[in-house]
């Protein structure tokens, strides 16, 4: 057993972390279809050497951020909270804000355009309408794991989670100014996507570079970052990148998600080191846990596949929390991942978003002034908790 952990040298389980941002209008609390062209270049100025960092998205009423190359769950905490703040901070002066959720609550998707950039170009024209309807959001976290081999083995074991992890990220139960009824309705509007939801199975890194090729050497696409996957192989970085989450208008709450991903990983590659492994099931029932994450949020519990039976989310998390401790120890994030606990407890963004336009209803607003009361809680959620961190 000793020369089996031994034998595998150990990821480097570094952590980054990518956001996108809607840029809403204060005063009508409205998306900004055309934001002044110089607020990107002035993000850039504002963090100097790191304006790397800030980049526009498809949609030019969003902004994209990512961290560096973390070392620590508090290393990617503090620097997302400086883009963050950063971002609302050159934002201000035009009368804008960013709002850190999946979907707008009332914004038309047809009133948009896309950003003037050669890779956006060719997306507009390939996926023709399904690309304009694409005004969404996510939270996209990447794990540093070396060994090209061990990348896809964990990819095969970590797709089970995936579902747990859409659950306490939901955001966006609004679209259009209308409620959805579901809890995460970005990722109806993502699927909509080729090359969407859970991640093939693959035997080696070889094969699913073989697989990636035959649709490079066919033309339809130029590399790997085409496959839009819930969980995938990232083409440009050494990382197994975790896409399904929405975006948490809270920065502890998209912290604790990242770092119970980074665990996640963890514990797999540990089962490995003692010649174990996740059990496999059947993508059939894992895209069942997956649409009942996107519909319920963490409300109404997901699918106990051992069990054959339907449990409490809290209790599955409890779960899951009693599997990573020894990883959330080991990497020094045990307080930001048993975070989860007061997600579940305490409801998603998409439980607040609604609870909030429900109080303004209940209070006689209109359902515009409603909705835009949705959008000031956003916009305030985005920023909170991010005044006192300073950039390492």
């Amino acid at each position: 057993m000793r020369d089996i952990l031994m034998s595998l040298r150990e990821p480097s389980f570094t952590l980054g972390i990518e956001e996108e941002y809607l840029l809403v209008e204060k005063t009508s609390r409205d998306l900004v279809a055309d934001p002044p062209k110089q607020l990107l270049s002035e993000c850039q100025a504002a963090l100097g050497d790191r304006g790397g960092q800030v980049t526009p998205e498809f949609m030019r009423a969003q902004i994209e951020v990512g961290t560096r190359v973390c070392k620590s769950v508090k290393e990617a905490r503090e620097d997302l909270a400086y883009l963050r703040r950063t971002i609302a901070a050159c934002a201000a002066p035009y009368g804008l804000a960013p709002i850190a959720a999946s979907t707008h609550p009332f914004a038309e998707w047809d009133a948009q355009q896309h950003t003037d950039k050669e890779r956006y170009h060719v997306i507009a024209a390939d996926l023709q309408m399904i690309a304009r309807r694409m005004l969404i959001s996510g939270m996209h976290v990447h794990v540093g794991i070396d060994d090209d081999d061990l990348r896809i083995d964990i990819m095969n074991q970590a797709s089970y989670f995936l579902p747990h992890l859409l659950a306490l990220s939901t955001s966006s139960p609004f679209w259009r100014g209308r409620q959805t009824g579901l809890k995460s309705f970005r990722l109806s509007i993502f699927d909509e996507l080729p090359r969407t939801g859970l991640p093939e199975t693959f035997v080696s890194y070889a094969e699913y570079q073989r697989t990636v090729e035959v649709l490079v050497n066919s033309k339809l696409i130029e590399d790997g970052t085409k496959i839009w996957w819930d969980l995938r192989p990232s083409s440009r970085f050494p990382t197994l990148e975790m896409r399904i989450t929405d975006i948490c208008p809270l920065l502890e709450d998209g912290i604790a998600i990242a770092a119970m991903f980074l665990c996640i990983c963890r514990m797999l590659y540990r089962l490995r080191g003692h010649n174990q492994r996740w059990r496999s099931y059947s993508p059939f029932l894992i895209m069942e846990n997956r649409w009942r994450a996107q519909r319920y949020g963490v409300t109404n519990g997901l699918v106990d596949f051992g069990k054959s039976e339907l449990v409490d989310f809290r209790e599955l998390l409890d779960e899951i929390l009693a599997l990573i401790r020894e990883d959330a120890e080991a990497l020094n994030c045990r307080i930001e991942v048993e975070h989860s606990r007061t997600i579940a407890e305490r409801g998603t963004s998409a439980e607040r978003q609604v609870a909030v336009y429900t109080q303004a209803m209940d209070a006689g607003a209109g359902e515009h002034e409603a909705l835009q009361a949705v959008v000031d809680a956003l916009v305030d959620d985005t920023v909170r908790g991010t005044e006192a961190l300073a950039p390492s």
